[in-house]
Parts: structure tokens; sequence; C-alpha cells
């Protein structure tokens, strides 16, 4: 449905070097297609460098930086993967704290294939149900996470997946939770 998020405000947060760029554009697509407004949020302004696994691809403007954006303002988060995305972000604090405020808030929050790093960094997946890229499952499971190979899982508000093979699942379900909204389940 076209409409399904109208009204809503999402951001989707990347490191200004190494985002996997499918990753980046078919979740922002989804969501503006059913009706978002989305900013793309980075550390730093100026460009994000999206990759195409490990060639460079597109660059793409940011909206704002995290340091500048208040996490009230938004209505759900997009965390995409690329190893070097989510590991550049969590040595960011305020993109950290950031993404940790959407869960004090309980709002809905999507991350695919190495994101979860940036959610362990973050502190939020003890408890939690998650997927991911296969290679980060020990360390979700040193960080209290229940890890699961499924193409897609959502554990109360928090959409996990596992590659760019599972983006249709993924944005389905990003679509879905954030159309729903605040989870009183998801908790930081």
């Amino acid at each position: 449905m076209a409409d399904e998020l109208t009204g809503k405000r999402i951001a989707v947060l990347v490191a200004n070097e190494g985002v996997e760029q499918v990753e980046l554009t078919e979740p922002l697509e989804a969501v503006r297609n059913a009706g978002a407004e989305v900013e793309l949020l980075a550390p730093e302004e100026g460009e994000v460098q999206a990759f195409n696994h490990l060639d460079k691809g597109d660059t793409f403007e940011v909206d704002v930086t995290v340091g500048a954006a208040d996490p009230a303002a938004y209505d759900g988060l997009v965390l995409p993967g690329g190893v070097a995305n989510p590991d550049n972000l969590r040595t960011h604090p305020d993109a950290v704290a950031f993404v940790r405020s959407f869960f004090d808030a309980g709002k809905p929050v999507g991350a695919i294939c190495h994101a979860p790093w940036t959610l362990v960094e973050a502190g939020v997946v003890e408890g939690r149900t998650v997927t991911s890229w296969p290679s980060l499952q020990t360390d979700l499971r040193n960080a209290g996470a229940d890890w699961v190979d499924e193409e897609v899982h959502v554990d109360q508000g928090l959409v996990t997946s596992r590659k760019p093979d599972d983006l249709e699942a993924f944005n389905a379900k990003i679509v879905e939770e954030f159309a729903e909204g605040e989870h009183e389940g998801q908790h930081a």
C-alpha cells in the first residue's frame, strides 16, 4: 500500500564510507514508496560512499549529521549493512546513542547483514532473537542475543535480516513494523 507510512519520518543511519549500496537503496526506496519521509544520517556532513561488495558504488548526500539529529523527530530507524559501515558507526558515540534512543523509546528498528554490530555496541540485543550475516553470530550471542539463521526475524519491533538476498522480506517487514509504530516490548 503506497500510503502505509504517510506522515511517518524514517532515519537511515550509515557511516560516510563503506555502506553496502543495495542495503541502503532498496530499504530507502521501499519506505519512501510506502509514503514515508526519509532522511539519510551519517557522522559527517557531505556524502556517503556506497559499495557493491568491494567495488565503489554511488555516493549519496547526507541530509543531517547524526550528532545534530533529534531521535524524537523520527518514527523508525534503518541500519544498512556492509562490513565497514557498522564497524565504523560503532566508533561514533553520537551514532551509538542515536541507535539506543530508538530502543529506549520503543520505536521500530531494521538492521540487515552486518548492521547488528551497531546494535551490539548500543547494548540492545541482550534477550532478543536476531539474525544477521552468519559471521556475526558469535558476537551477537556473546552480547546476549539468541541468533537464528532466518531470512528475516522480528522481535518486538526489531527487524533483522541476513544479506542482500533477503531484502524483499526485510523491506516488507520494516514497512509493516514502521506502520505499527511503537512497541511496548521494544526496549534497551
